[in-house]
């Protein structure tokens, strides 16, 4: 192996930078911390981040194409990537970090596969409580806000699905804001 392999960027690192930043941005809506009462905690962005990389994985392993399970990889490598930088940024030793990565990945896993085997199913109750367990980490009958919460995973998910792949394989992808409930205002987000 030549010295110019170390420094190859892997096939969609790129792409797969720039979609975890956009689900990362859109986890950041204020609406899930403001109205929705989202944990503004290390924990609470976690989950929601972890949620909307999550969705995205899910539309890109869903492609006929098999591009799209690459960039899936590539989202999941940037977003470990990005939380081995934060721990060490945050001061957490070199030794302790692979610990909390890997914590980190199987909390990540558990939930994914929660969300996905609700969205499979079409189960809005199992979505809402899975969140409900995992966002508000309370067991029990779903919030309204667990609820909410789920039905905008829920069109978001339907909104990924639409993208065609073509952008998605540039890094472009479009989350929908959060939109409020009927009891909320309409400046709520």
């Amino acid at each position: 192996m030549g010295l110019s392999a170390l420094f190859r960027r892997k096939p969609h690192e790129r792409a797969g930078f720039l979609l975890y930043g956009a689900a990362v941005a859109a986890a950041r809506h204020p609406y899930f911390f403001d109205r929705l009462g989202a944990p503004d905690s290390l924990d609470g962005r976690f989950d929601l981040v972890g949620l909307h990389v999550a969705l995205l994985i899910h539309r890109l392993r869903r492609d006929a194409d098999a591009r799209g399970a690459a960039l899936a990889q590539a989202v999941f490598d940037a977003m470990f990537a990005d939380m081995d930088v934060n721990l060490r940024e945050m001061g957490v030793g070199d030794l302790a970090v692979g610990k909390r990565v890997r914590r980190m990945w199987e909390a990540f896993h558990g939930r994914a596969q929660a969300y996905e085997a609700a969205l499979e199913a079409a189960d809005a109750e199992a979505f809402a409580a899975a969140l409900q367990r995992n966002v508000w980490r309370s067991e029990g009958e779903a919030s309204p806000a667990a609820r909410r919460l789920a039905g905008h995973a829920r069109a978001t998910a339907a909104a990924l699905a639409a993208q065609p792949l073509a952008p998605l394989l540039r890094g472009e992808v479009r989350f929908p804001d959060p939109v409020p409930g009927p009891e909320e205002p309409a400046d709520a987000a």
